[in-house]
């Protein structure tokens, strides 16, 4: 029986000995958070993800509060200590329960997720805020016993030195069973540099006549506009292939000579380990080969990709930039489109990648390039992207 049940109950007995409003509260609102150690808290921080080494924290800090008594102050390092480049923390229903265990609760009677946050100085960027989710086994990909019955996200948000509150409109999933009662996920590329960040009073609630939100995109929709910047949508985890580590030396911060904006992405190639070739995926989320439910984004509408590359010396080719064709999970991208034999000049040139009359409708792998020494300079090649976007 879930722990619904239970919450319910207590409740009723409560109200039978009490006219306070701390039952109509408790009635209306159903905490992930509350204060530290609060008999209203549900949900446990325990399902550690990513670069989890990078994350410190405190579930009892007093030197900020929205309300109460404590916050939750979480330091992100963003040092990718674990390559991961990003970092989260699902709070689960039981501790460390991955889908393994029913101890979800029946969220159906709430419609909207809501809490408060803050930077230490304001600038700070929290990726994605999100609920439910916990669908595969973390580590083998395989479905899970007991999956989460939705899953819905917020992000990227970027803080201000001020509480502010956040919500995620949640009209219309299925909440009969949520394990995953929150996640909240960072990434070096937002973050740049170490973050503070404080959230507070999070809690499930029903707000009277909340409508459905339109989930589609606006157009243009980004890969890459800026390093940090809130409009980038993709993550460039995917490496290729197990050796691309030795190989590949990426800065998505440079600085010298973008084509707009403040910074481009710069890569280095060499052949060090031998492999001979080299790619780099964007994902969405990072690390998903296919293995995320709910994680692709609908972006019919759009009838292209571009993308403006150069040469560090000229004539280095990559052999294919391409979108979407990651199919070995089981929530696999709606189709696949690419451009071919790229010979790049050492200006600054745009390409397009023709996307007419392909099925947009689920895209985890926003972009994507690959090479082989064997048709470049031996002794490896640096080249530079910008301005990656999907546009009408």
């Amino acid at each position: 029986m879930r722990k619904v049940l239970f919450s319910i109950i207590f409740g009723a007995l409560f109200c039978s000995i009490t006219l306070t409003g701390f039952c109509q509260e408790q009635k209306k609102d159903f905490y992930v958070y509350n204060d530290k150690n609060s008999p209203l808290n549900h949900f446990i921080p325990s399902g550690w993800m990513g670069d989890h080494n990078d994350i410190k924290f405190n579930d009892q800090a007093t030197d900020e509060m929205a309300t109460g008594a404590t916050s939750i102050k979480l330091i992100y390092t963003a040092k990718a200590s674990q390559n991961n480049k990003w970092a989260g923390i699902y709070w689960q229903s039981a501790q460390n329960n991955w889908g393994n265990r029913e101890s979800g609760y029946d969220l159906s009677n709430y419609n909207k997720l809501v809490f408060k946050a803050k930077g230490a100085i304001g600038g700070e960027v929290i990726t994605e805020i999100s609920i439910g989710g916990i669908t595969t086994n973390p580590n083998t990909g395989e479905p899970v016993t007991f999956p989460d019955s939705a899953s819905a996200k917020s992000g990227p948000i970027r803080l201000t030195n001020k509480w502010q509150e956040y919500s995620i409109n949640l009209v219309g999933e299925d909440l009969s069973y949520i394990n995953g009662g929150l996640a909240i996920i960072f990434n070096t590329a937002q973050a740049e540099e170490e973050q503070t960040v404080y959230i507070d009073d999070i809690h499930y609630t029903n707000e009277k006549d909340l409508k459905k939100e339109k989930t589609s995109v606006n157009l243009p929709f980004y890969v890459y506009a800026d390093s940090g910047s809130l409009d980038n949508h993709y993550f460039s985890s995917g490496w290729m292939p197990s050796t691309a580590g030795k190989d590949l030396k990426t800065d998505n911060n440079w600085k010298n000579y973008p084509f707009s904006g403040d910074t481009c992405i710069r890569t280095g190639y060499e052949n060090n380990s031998g492999t001979r070739w080299a790619g780099v995926y964007w994902q969405n989320p990072a690390n998903n080969w296919g293995t995320i439910v709910n994680s692709g984004f609908d972006l019919q509408g759009a009838t292209k990709l571009t993308f403006w590359a150069r040469g560090d010396k000229g004539d280095e080719l990559i052999t294919e930039f391409k979108m979407g064709g990651l199919a070995s999970g089981e929530y696999f991208d709606s189709d696949s489109a690419s451009l071919s034999q790229v010979q790049l000049t050492k200006e600054w040139k745009q390409y397009e990648i023709d996307l007419r009359g392909k099925d947009l409708s689920y895209v985890i792998g926003g972009f994507c390039w690959s090479t082989s020494i064997d048709v470049n300079d031996p002794e490896g090649i640096v080249f530079y992207l910008d301005e990656i976007k999907y546009e009408k």
